[in-house]
């Protein structure tokens, strides 16, 4: 190899080698920030998950998503770890409201601030270790499902109410619930509530033992999109189809489509992108000092078959 070569050859090592410590510096975290919820599984958190990774990554953060599989224990050990790894911040969806207090506490006291989204934690000592809290708001969304169910049902005949009460937020939209029929001097009858645990299996099991128990009934509200499908499944199975009128909670993309179906008459409607960049906001604004607001609730919205028609996010699969 000649002189001439020699040096050019040099030189392009020199560059490449320059240009992978650039894309490494560029690639490097000022930190990272642990993200837990009930499930991965659910494309509700599998959004949130993707947008606070990409909202954080502007900030130079990365976040690191798990799923707590909807098992308190393991998400509390979830939760120690990202303070034994010294992460700089939790974001904490709960499995279970309580029981996320003995990983809050962990956290409060090694120094890591946590933030909740969509679920609160109801521990006594721990509620007031969160730094900020941002979700729907439940009630409100359950007062919607209220009026819906007394709408389309004619306030007339049994319903059953497919909950989880291990979380606040669905507890939250229960009471809503109740409450609308109760101010509104309701003749509907709750007949059942049973827990479908937040999942279409679980929905399904439930409603198929509901449909036999309670032959009659004419309407099912169930606490979030995948127990509500999986009501719509059972129903369907049962051919009451035109006899149940399932009102879920969501409008998640593939709620959308089922009330555009019309299998679901409503599904008061989360706005998650707004919860997940709302966190991480939070959370910068904590770092630099500025006050935050300890609870952020958004509004939630009606989801009829109208709103259905020419929804684009419909058509996308989108929330």
């Amino acid at each position: 190899m000649n002189r001439k070569n020699i040096v050019i050859s040099c030189i392009l090592v020199i560059m490449l080698s320059l240009f992978v410590y650039s894309c490494s510096k560029k690639s490097e975290a000022k930190g990272k920030i642990g993200m837990t919820c009930m499930d991965l599984t659910n494309p509700f958190f599998k959004l949130i998950a993707d947008i606070m990774q990409a909202e954080a990554a502007k900030y130079g953060y990365e976040v690191v998503s798990l799923s707590g599989e909807l098992d308190p224990a393991k998400q509390n050990n979830q939760l120690s770890d990202f303070v034994a790894q010294g992460y700089d911040a939790i974001f904490l969806n709960p499995v279970d409201s309580k029981a996320a207090g003995e990983g809050v506490k962990k956290a409060y006291e090694a120094g890591v601030p946590v933030f909740t989204f969509d679920v609160q934690v109801t521990d006594e000592q721990a509620k007031d270790m969160i730094v900020s809290h941002i979700g729907s708001d439940n009630y409100q969304g359950g007062l919607l499902a209220g009026e819906s169910m007394m709408k389309v049902t004619g306030d007339n005949g049994k319903i059953a109410l497919i909950t989880y009460p291990e979380v606040t937020s669905c507890i939250l939209r229960v009471n809503g619930f109740k409450d609308y029929l109760k101010e509104h001097n309701s003749k509907l009858e709750i007949v059942t509530e049973l827990s479908g645990k937040g999942n279409r299996s679980d929905g399904y099991s439930v409603v198929t033992e509901i449909l036999t128990a309670q032959p009659d009934i004419v309407g099912i509200f169930a606490i979030n999109d995948p127990s509500g499908l999986g009501a719509c499944a059972a129903v369907q199975k049962a051919n009451k189809t035109e006899l149940v009128t399932i009102i879920a909670f969501d409008a998640s993309p593939a709620g959308k489509q089922a009330v555009f179906e019309k299998k679901l008459y409503d599904s008061p409607q989360q706005f998650p992108r707004n919860m997940a960049k709302g966190t991480v906001e939070a959370f910068i604004k904590h770092l630099s000092g500025e006050e935050v607001p300890k609870k952020n609730f958004i509004p939630c919205a009606h989801y009829y078959y109208e709103d259905s028609v020419s929804d684009e996010s419909r058509i996308a699969e989108q929330w």
